[in-house]
């Protein structure tokens, strides 16, 4: 074990440019970091900069670092797909062929409403695809008036559910994402995610979801490097929407975070704890919020608020503790339409550890801390497994990096 401690941190749609296979997901010259970047007058993120973000990619208004403090890589993605619980389970060892059905022209088939309608006993109103936000503003006062339950999907396989917390109740609305979930588990409605989005208000301007969502999702095929930590006696420990991602395989302890800076102080206080295992965050906001919302200054600003944590955090690890930062796909803020991107993602591995192994004296690393590009995302999660000392569990893919960061 060469660390007792590893924090992955998963910017979620953090993407660093178009993958050579991009245009065949209907992307051209997307680029969720260097777009933001040249859509605001500036970018103050000097912690990201000091560990070679910025050498990494290119980031306009942010100089590279001199000497930077991180080892750096760009990761492609192996899977045929460009959402979360791919991105995520292709991290952990899960190669995933088949991509998740989408139901983004079309709604969801009249007999999957039907069934869902005559098990929660609602009129279904919505059944396409749309923002979170704006379908409140569409439907919400009709929802509240006549008992109705708003369905909506986006460009992601997910079946979504919307529900007043005050009127409907979240153990209510619950209980209809468990019925959805049920249902679709039918191979020709398959979805990764069923989604419970609770919100507040009562009329239209006022309307506004909480951080009470919920997210069903289908159980990963196999086992991963979750499994193997777990298995093997170490902490795996999840703050965000990783407990939902997993559905809870591999996972010891869970923390649900009401926002992106609330994920980061999360993590701050587990680095303030003794275990030895991984820590994993998702860091939703970024995609959510801003992504989606095609709102490159509020991606921007996120970033900034996402820095000014990092540089708490990284005064609390130890030589004895790794930190890796990367992403799940990309989410070009700037491109068309409100769907994620296929993009390469950052991999960026900084330790306090690296500074006595390369006798440097913290003034930066060996041959400028440049790696190359892989091939996968599962390098994170066999380099966390090499770690351990843990095997890789049957099935999976990944190599260890581990060797590369003295």
């Amino acid at each position: 074990m060469k660390y007792k401690r590893v924090f992955i941190i998963v910017l979620d749609s953090l993407g660093i440019g178009a993958m050579a296979d991009s245009a065949s997901f209907g992307d051209f010259d997307v680029d969720t970091l260097g777009h933001i970047a040249r859509s605001v007058p500036t970018l103050h993120i000097p912690n990201l900069r000091k560990l070679g973000l910025a050498n990494l990619h290119s980031v306009s208004t942010v100089a590279p670092a001199e000497r930077p403090l991180g080892y750096y890589a760009r990761l492609n993605e192996a899977s045929n797909g460009k959402d979360t619980m791919t991105g995520h389970w292709e991290m952990m060892g899960l190669h995933t062929t088949e991509p998740f059905r989408t139901f983004t022209d079309t709604g969801f088939p009249q007999e999957l409403i039907d069934e869902l309608s005559a098990r929660t006993g609602r009129t279904v109103i919505g059944n396409k695809s749309a923002s979170g936000t704006e379908i409140l503003e569409e439907l919400a006062e009709e929802e509240l008036a006549h008992g109705h339950l708003i369905v909506y999907t986006s460009a992601d396989s997910v079946l979504q559910i919307c529900g007043n917390e005050e009127t409907m109740g979240l153990e209510t609305l619950y209980r209809y994402c468990e019925i959805a979930r049920e249902l679709t588990m039918k191979e020709e409605w398959k979805v990764g995610r069923v989604i419970a989005r609770p919100y507040t208000g009562s009329k239209r301007g006022e309307f506004k979801r909480t951080a009470n969502r919920h997210d069903y999702a289908l159980k990963p095929y196999g086992k991963t490097v979750l499994n193997a930590l777990a298995e093997a006696g170490y902490s795996v420990v999840s703050v965000g929407k990783i407990n939902d991602i997993f559905v809870g395989e591999g996972i010891t302890e869970a923390h649900k975070s009401e926002s992106s800076v609330h994920g980061m102080k999360q993590t701050i206080e587990i680095a303030d704890t003794d275990f030895t295992g991984l820590c994993f965050t998702n860091l939703v906001d970024f995609d959510a919020l801003w992504g989606h919302r095609r709102n490159p200054r509020g991606y921007a600003e996120e970033l900034e608020r996402f820095d000014a944590e990092l540089g708490i955090l990284t005064e609390k690890l130890t030589d004895s503790d790794l930190l890796i930062l990367t992403a799940d796909h990309g989410n070009d803020p700037t491109y068309t339409g409100t769907d994620h991107t296929r993009e390469q993602v950052p991999f960026i591995a900084w330790s306090p550890g690296f500074y006595a192994s390369a006798g440097s004296g913290r003034n930066g690393l060996p041959e400028n801390g440049k790696l190359p590009d892989y091939d996968t995302f599962a390098v994170i999660g066999a380099t966390v497994a090499d770690n351990f000392g843990v095997a890789m569990p049957e099935g999976t893919i990944g190599r260890s990096i581990l060797s590369a960061l003295r």
